[in-house]
């Protein structure tokens, strides 16, 4: 048991306050001193700390701690719950450096992958989609000065991202394949 418990003070308040646990057995749970949790017992330490409770955190069950109240020897085991936390994607700033590269990677993106949206292309690189249709029209406004750059190289979005978008536009161009073949053979 290497990982000590979320709030190990706190935690330790809680179960002193609730359970009839040892104070070695709190001790070693909570990765504190035996002395240090006698003295939250005593009331000499943590004394404005509110006691954490570990079974509504998911760290401990009431089982295990009934199971550990009754033999004075057996350790506390903490409950390893895998949840796997979905990062929300959060925008970053991009200095004004790097702005003026947004267009020279939606030209990029244009002439290398030619298969993405013009939305897809204007969620990647940050521009609006008229933007990037105007881009691949060759009607932008600055047209003439842009010089294609990997947007990747730049640090305006990952390869996985990229990856993710080729994919979903393979996916569509297959979809409007099959759409087209079945119009056809209904015809």
């Amino acid at each position: 048991m290497s990982k000590a418990p979320l709030m190990p003070m706190a935690t330790a308040v809680w179960l002193v306050e609730n359970t009839s646990l040892t104070f070695k057995q709190i001790a070693d749970f909570c990765k504190l001193h035996e002395v240090e949790v006698q003295g939250i017992a005593d009331g000499e330490v943590a004394k404005g700390i509110v006691g954490y409770n570990p079974i509504i955190s998911g760290q401990l069950t009431r089982e295990e701690i009934n199971l550990s109240s009754k033999d004075q020897n057996r350790p506390l085991k903490m409950e390893i719950n895998e949840i796997d936390i979905a990062e929300k994607k959060i925008k970053k700033y991009v200095p004004l450096s790097k702005r003026q590269d947004k267009p020279d990677s939606a030209l990029w993106l244009i002439k290398q992958h030619s298969i993405l949206k013009d939305s897809q292309i204007a969620k990647l690189v940050g521009i609006t989609k008229n933007s990037a249709t105007a881009i691949r029209n060759k009607s932008y406004w600055n047209f003439n000065n842009l010089n294609a750059k990997d947007p990747v190289a730049m640090g305006l979005f990952t390869q996985k991202e990229l990856l993710e978008a080729l994919e979903k536009a393979e996916r569509r161009i297959k979809r409007e394949k099959k759409e087209k073949e079945k119009n056809e053979l209904s015809k």
